[in-house]
């Protein structure tokens, strides 16, 4: 298994990614969209999730598939992050047939960063604009750290951010992940060593070792009970039914577990979408279904220390680069 290309949940043929943040409002969104439509699953293991569509992802629902996937930061205003994106599929053709008229599918689920100090009294709510721009922005490079999602997002002790990783199997799949981390826990130790090095390839967050561990470590925070929240999209070129997929959701979890101490808490409304492509049949789907779970959860581990290691100074909390850079 090594990083693809780009070391981005884009080095799977036909997903691109778009971002779009205000730095007055401290908040913003990001969009994974598909050249095509593609399949999608969800699994929620967070106390305190805001999610848009997600019902439709069950694999007994009639729509199998989906043109967008979006993460927005603002709350459940960023949930009409994901009406900005509809709105612009529909004026590309885009969406799910009945009759005559095209519907865009498109799930979303939000994160918490409205007391983040950035200015939330607007008179309209911006995120469907937010959306938009960011479905306009959508290409094949992504940009770690305060972008998007991210821009606005706080971990325990340091500034959060939007984080991507992949990786190729010797088969050839490849399977990436794309996550906003806004979480409750911490995601490194007091020296700055991530939780996630056990997964790290090529130093991409800094090549520092295995953080310090203490087993007697009770986490504490002074921060308003539902103002965190880790959501995150997993992805495969592989052929996978939405059951297939909501298990590879299920395995990624264990990702964000390795690498935020605690995650999955009540106050936290931890989330991770799946998405298959379906370009590359499975020759064995019991085992290589396994081993895109593990794939998955170690590029989610990978794509939550990325996230953090690159966010700009700036807001209430130290960047990781402020405090540990040197």
């Amino acid at each position: 298994m090594r990083p693809g290309p780009r070391n981005a949940i884009t080095d799977i043929d036909g997903l691109r990614v778009g971002s779009a943040h205000d730095a007055d409002l401290r908040s913003g969104t990001t969009v994974l969209l598909g050249d095509a439509p593609f399949t999608a699953a969800v699994h929620v293991m967070g106390g305190a999730p805001g999610t848009r569509e997600t019902d439709l992802l069950a694999p007994d629902k009639t729509v199998q598939e989906v043109d967008a996937l979006v993460l927005s930061g603002g709350s459940a205003f960023g949930l009409d992050a994901a009406s900005g994106v509809a709105d612009g599929l529909r004026a590309m053709g885009r969406g799910f047939a009945v009759g005559d008229v095209r519907v865009p599918i498109v799930p979303g689920a939000i994160l918490f960063d409205l007391l983040n100090g950035g200015d939330k009294g607007w008179d309209a709510n911006p995120y469907g604009a937010l959306g938009r721009a960011a479905l306009d922005a959508a290409g094949t490079d992504i940009a770690c750290g305060s972008h998007g999602a991210g821009f606005g997002a706080t971990v325990m002790d340091l500034r959060g951010g939007l984080g991507t990783a992949s990786a190729v199997l010797a088969s050839g799949v490849t399977v990436g992940a794309l996550v906003a981390v806004n979480a409750l826990g911490r995601v490194c130790d007091d020296r700055g060593r991530f939780h996630a090095a056990g997964h790290e390839m090529d130093a991409e967050f800094g090549g520092l070792g295995p953080a310090a561990t203490d087993p007697g470590w009770e986490p504490f925070s002074d921060r308003v009970p539902g103002q965190s929240t880790t959501i995150a999209i997993v992805a495969t070129d592989a052929a996978l039914t939405q059951a297939q997929a909501t298990r590879m959701a299920v395995a990624a979890h264990d990702g964000m577990a390795r690498a935020i101490w605690p995650s999955h808490t009540p106050m936290d409304g931890d989330l991770v979408f799946a998405a298959a492509t379906g370009a590359r049949p499975l020759a064995d789907p019991v085992w290589e279904s396994l081993q895109l779970g593990h794939a998955a959860a170690g590029c989610l581990a990978r794509a939550i220390a990325r996230g953090v290691h690159a966010a700009d100074p700036g807001g209430d909390l130290p960047a990781w680069r402020t405090r540990f850079g040197d």
